[in-house]
């Protein structure tokens, strides 16, 4: 049986590949215009001619009376596609349903054994074949499961074939020569239907297939992972297709509903890029949310990790002449902080701006010689931090610059102190530790839901509120 091209798979899945809000309001959201249609569909006819080699095309078979003669039986097999071409092929939104899949004019020239039966007459020999002014039109609804995965089923397929001249060789030529319009007639009749059979099995079975094989869900580190699918139905318009991605950050260990509702996301279409992608600060607080109740984001500063040029050290003699209790109670002893959100770190979008406002404890406390923790001081810590998102050819990425902090006296067991007087030291641990750790995790990334071997390509980012739009082109490695 014919195979379906693995570009074909691209293609259609390339038209699954957005979103936008119709229901229930996504994380993600993606948009595929007619120009990343027409990439789709250019790289999809490149590919499709390297893949027609390895088509197999069922054999043709039939009985026809000649005069005289009687009924002869013949059969071609073998047959094999020696040039296909594609002259006009379009990929264009079916409003309110889906996709209309477009060939016209393509050319075909096949070549093939095939045999002749008759009792007391037998040939076999060669045959060439060529098939022009082909038409193919099928139409694809798209849709989703309860899975969250994309569905595609064919909603009509129909096949015009123009004309077909085959060209027998063998010893009976004249004989030949009797049936051979009848044999093209047939046999352009017969591959007007077979096409369609081909087309409705590849897309309702291997393609299918192939979509419910897609991964939903993108592992991020042993804390978190991000739910990709889809909210909604794919929505077509005269302009785009668009989807609706969950775009939610959950824990690996134990899931449990985000604690706020995402915003709506509404962009217009940018025809002049193949795809954009509009992720909401849902996107970004679920991730907030899961890396503070998992406490991921907790942090042990220890007095290793404070360069070895500043003069305050981590130790009780170091923070003596600010808190002179010290002396009293843990004199010379060494000592660790640490560092966790009061609540779960929030980002605000404005076209202006993208800023956290995010709540920190610290925590200081003395190492007794028997390795136990004496509690000294808690310090509360408010900061505008700003943050810098960006993108490559397959990942976000984020960058976080601190801005004034504020301090305040929470708690203390070792007596009333100004904290103020601590400033300096926390703002340069602040600075050169906490952040730096912060953006190297940021640094590695947050993948795409784009396919294997397909990179956005010059993506042009643009903040809007509450939420981020990247429109970019594509390119098909």
């Amino acid at each position: 049986m014919w195979k379906m091209p693995k570009i074909s798979l691209l293609v259609f899945w390339l038209c699954c590949l957005a979103s936008l809000s119709k229901g229930v309001n996504p994380g993600f959201a993606g948009r595929i215009t007619k120009k990343g249609l027409d990439y789709a569909c250019q790289e999809g006819v490149a590919t499709l001619r390297k893949d027609l080699p390895t088509i197999t095309i069922p054999e043709f078979s039939g009985t026809y009376r000649v005069k005289v003669i009687g009924n002869v039986n013949y059969r071609f097999y073998n047959l094999n596609i020696r040039r296909f071409e594609l002259f006009h092929t379009t990929i264009e939104p079916m409003p309110g349903q889906g996709l209309r899949v477009s060939v016209s004019n393509a050319l075909a020239e096949i070549t093939g054994l095939w045999e002749l039966k008759k009792r007391w007459l037998k040939d076999r020999d060669s045959f060439e074949l060529k098939i022009e002014g082909i038409s193919i039109s099928v139409g694809l609804k798209l849709g989703f499961d309860g899975t969250g995965r994309p569905t595609v089923t064919t909603v009509d397929c129909n096949t015009h074939i123009s004309s077909v001249d085959i060209n027998i060789s063998g010893k009976w030529k004249w004989l030949y020569k009797l049936f051979e319009n009848k044999v093209e007639s047939a046999f352009k009749n017969v591959m007007e239907r077979k096409i369609c059979d081909i087309v409705r099995s590849s897309i309702n079975s291997k393609l299918q297939s192939h979509l419910q094989s897609l991964p939903v869900t993108a592992n991020i580190d042993h804390t978190s992972d991000i739910d990709y699918s889809l909210v909604g139905p794919p929505v077509a318009t005269n302009d785009c297709i668009d989807l609706d991605l969950k775009g939610e950050f959950f824990s690996s260990t134990h899931r449990s509903p985000a604690p706020f509702p995402p915003p709506p996301v509404s962009f217009p279409v940018d025809q002049d890029r193949m795809v954009q992608f509009g992720i909401s600060t849902y996107f970004f607080n679920t991730a907030g949310d899961v890396y503070y109740k998992a406490e991921a984001l907790n942090l042990w500063v220890l007095d290793e990790m404070v360069p070895p040029e500043v003069k305050i050290r981590l130790n009780t003699s170091s923070f003596q002449p600010f808190i002179p209790q010290l002396k009293k109670f843990y004199p010379n002893l060494p000592m660790k902080l640490r560092v966790s959100p009061s609540s779960a770190p929030s980002l605000s979008i404005t076209p202006e701006t993208l800023l956290m406002t995010p709540s920190v404890d610290i925590q200081a406390f003395a190492i007794l010689p028997n390795s136990s923790l004496a509690p000294l001081f808690l310090i509360g810590v408010t900061s505008s931090v700003s943050a810098n998102v960006d993108v490559n050819s397959t990942r976000i990425f984020g960058k976080l610059k601190l801005g004034r902090l504020k301090f305040f006296l929470k708690h203390s067991d070792v007596g009333i102190f100004s904290v103020q007087l601590l400033e300096s030291l926390i703002n340069f641990l602040t600075a050169s530790i906490l952040i730096p750790q912060m953006n190297a995790r940021l640094a590695e990334g947050i993948p795409l839901p784009l396919l294997d071997h397909l990179e956005l390509s010059n993506p042009v980012l643009q903040a809007h509120q509450g939420f981020l739009v990247f429109a970019s082109d594509l390119r098909y490695n």
